[in-house]
């Protein structure tokens, strides 16, 4: 992982997030107070719905930590952009 800082900013904050609401998760479920509701089913759905909610968004994107991959998603990004400008100018024509 030597070019870690060509990771995406928003995946390293997803993943954090993740890691985050794993915890809390965890916490609930070992009868820990994470968050401070005083009624334990509350405190348990908020958490499972936060865990969720981050789960689903972390790994709904396209989470990009390895140099080849990094590299194929530049290429994505260059291929989309060029095929976005040749669309412009054909609906210009």
């Amino acid at each position: 992982m030597k070019n870690i800082n060509k990771i995406d900013k928003l995946t390293i904050m997803r993943t954090m997030l993740l890691v985050v609401a794993l915890t809390n998760q965890f916490l609930a479920v070992a009868g820990k107070s994470p968050l401070p509701i005083e009624d334990s089913q509350i405190e348990l759905l908020v958490s499972t719905t936060w865990t969720l909610t981050i789960a689903i968004w972390s790994w709904w994107k396209n989470n990009s930590f390895t140099q080849n991959a990094i590299e194929a998603q530049e290429v994505l990004n260059y291929l989309k952009s060029t095929n976005t400008k040749e669309n412009q100018e054909d609906t210009q024509v």
